[in-house]
């Protein structure tokens, strides 16, 4: 497996994400501030029809650690990419490591 070095750890501030084009397809990294985790998922929102997902809020709805997407407030779970308001939406998730204080993304 290749990793594609994206960004300095202090780079994401916590409960926010970060855009990065990996391989050609624009992945959205986020930094959970309480557990300082990544997680990463593709960056386009199927619902809204456009590359923004990096710009939503963290939320966490029960047990589940989502984004909403900034524009019709859909939540897509940061684990498994499925959205949770309508299960036949869904975005790719990537494998995401901190190697040395650097965020690499699985390519």
């Amino acid at each position: 497996m290749n990793w594609t070095t994206v960004c300095e750890f202090h780079e994401i501030a916590p409960n926010t994400g970060v855009c990065a084009l990996v391989n050609g397809e624009q992945v959205a990294i986020f930094r959970q501030a309480r557990t300082d985790r990544l997680f990463a998922i593709g960056n386009y929102d199927p619902a809204g029809k456009a590359n923004v997902l990096s710009r939503g809020l963290l939320a966490q709805l029960g047990e589940v650690t989502s984004v909403a997407s900034p524009l019709y407030k859909h939540h897509y779970c940061l684990a498994s990419g499925v959205c949770q308001e309508d299960d036949s939406l869904s975005v790719p998730v990537f494998q995401v490591r901190l190697n040395n204080d650097v965020v690499e993304v699985a390519a």
